[in-house]
């Protein structure tokens, strides 16, 4: 189709592991590679022809295995994955650093890439002249770059710093400048890594609030990022690696969600059929985790506004016990957001009798903060203290941000920071 700005078929990257001897180094002079290939040349001409053998210490790596998918023009798509999945291997073919192994790729429009930091700057030069130098690289003529000069330097904010050698950069200063670089030179397509981790928040949220611009434009963006918050804000669509393949491609909220289930093996709802093999023990075992909305509805993700409903359902398996709830919610990054005992309901200071029974816990709407979310349940007896089950990583799900200035956030668009995201009494007044 004609909106097609980027296709990937069938597409393969094999590396060649080659295992060092012990105690070898990695490194070596340009004397020792000299003489190293001087012996290998020898090798080869004494060694009498015929078909080699191969050594046995290589081994093959399929960093992308039959990589297929397409960008529609204006898209902006994350691309997620566990570390080694082969993210940033397909950012390298896309950009034409790496040479793929075998299938194709088509790009229509010009590319930019930021792919790791200070890429096509060179150490001795300063920063005007690596502005100049990376700008070219990039396929931007000098009179563009001259044009977009100023531009470039108040966003990179080094100005300075602009006639030093940037091998005096530090690394903040090295990603701000080369992503400046990227970003003024006015792709159709723009490329980025997760080098933005380098740079402090307020630099980042620029870095994105740029990529939303250019995504605006009608441009595409590619960026791959282990923040699943930010993918979600930034993001329309996402692609999901594992392992060198595509795992699950479409909207972003069913990527991501995919990732989730594939990490936790989990979703927003989780049912434990066999309860011999359920988290618990004799006394009480878990039969059901579910994320819900105010009408019952199970879905993977939640409007910022609206509540937000957790309910677990457990079997009592002995007479006569007194026990309580608990339930931990944590984001994507492992950051314990809240915990929450059940401390207000009159049956959990009363004996059970057998059978089963269903707790919920109630999250007010604009509380939660956008992003991922991942629910741990337990039951606990509080004296003596004693854990009956603890199920970490049980359901997940994702909390989104409709934009529509009802949330805490307004109409401020660009990254909000923090855990939660209350709407807060405020009063103002005239005078003192």
């Amino acid at each position: 189709m004609s909106d097609t700005v980027i296709r990937v078929e069938n597409l393969a990257k094999k590396y060649i592991l080659g295992h060092q001897k012990e105690g070898s180094s990695s490194y070596k002079s340009l004397r020792e590679s000299m003489s190293d290939g001087a012996k290998s040349l020898g090798k080869k001409l004494l060694k009498p022809s015929g078909k080699q053998k191969v050594n046995s210490a290589d081994n093959e790596f399929w960093a992308l295995k039959d990589v297929s998918f397409e960008i529609k023009q204006g898209d902006r798509v994350g691309i997620i994955g566990r570390n080694g999945a082969g993210k940033s291997t397909l950012l390298k073919v896309l950009s034409r650093i790496t040479e793929p192994t075998s299938g194709s790729i088509r790009i229509k429009g010009r590319v930019a890439s930021l792919l790791e930091v200070g890429t096509g700057f060179h150490p001795e030069l300063t920063g005007r002249e690596n502005v100049f130098l990376n700008g070219a690289i990039l396929g931007m003529g000098k009179v563009e770059i001259q044009r977009k000069f100023d531009e470039i330097v108040a966003f990179a904010e080094v100005e300075k710093f602009l006639d030093t050698p940037v091998k005096r950069y530090s690394s903040g200063m090295y990603v701000r400048l080369a992503f400046a670089v990227a970003a003024h030179m006015e792709p159709e397509i723009l490329i980025v890594d997760e080098v933005l981790a380098v740079g402090d928040s307020n630099f980042q949220k620029k870095c994105l609030g740029k990529m939303e611009n250019v995504a605006s434009e009608g441009r595409t963006v590619m960026f791959v990022s282990h923040s699943m918050e930010t993918v979600t804000r930034l993001c329309n669509t996402a692609v999901l690696l594992n392992n060198g393949s595509v795992q699950s491609s479409g909207t972003t909220n069913k990527v991501i969600n995919a990732y989730l289930k594939s990490d936790f093996g989990t979703t927003a709802q989780r049912r434990w059929n066999n309860i011999s093999r359920a988290p618990g023990n004799d006394v009480v075992r878990l039969v059901e985790v579910k994320v819900h909305g105010e009408d019952g509805d199970v879905t993977d993700s939640y409007d910022i506004t609206k509540p937000i409903g957790i309910t677990m359902t457990y079997e009592v398996l002995m007479n006569e016990k007194s026990f309580t709830h608990s339930i931990n919610l944590f984001n994507e990054n492992g950051v314990n957001i809240l915990n929450s005992h059940d401390i207000v309901s009159e049956l959990r200071k009363q004996p059970r009798a057998k059978g089963y029974y269903s707790s919920t816990m109630w999250i007010p709407g604009n509380f939660l903060s956008e992003g991922t979310v991942i629910v741990g349940v337990a039951i606990l007896e509080q004296a003596p203290f004693v854990v009956h089950f603890h199920e970490l990583d049980a359901v997940a799900f994702t909390v989104t941000d409709p934009m529509n200035g009802n949330s805490a956030r307004g109409e401020y668009v660009l990254a909000w920071p923090g855990i939660v995201r209350p709407i807060l009494k405020w009063e103002t007044i005239k005078g003192i």
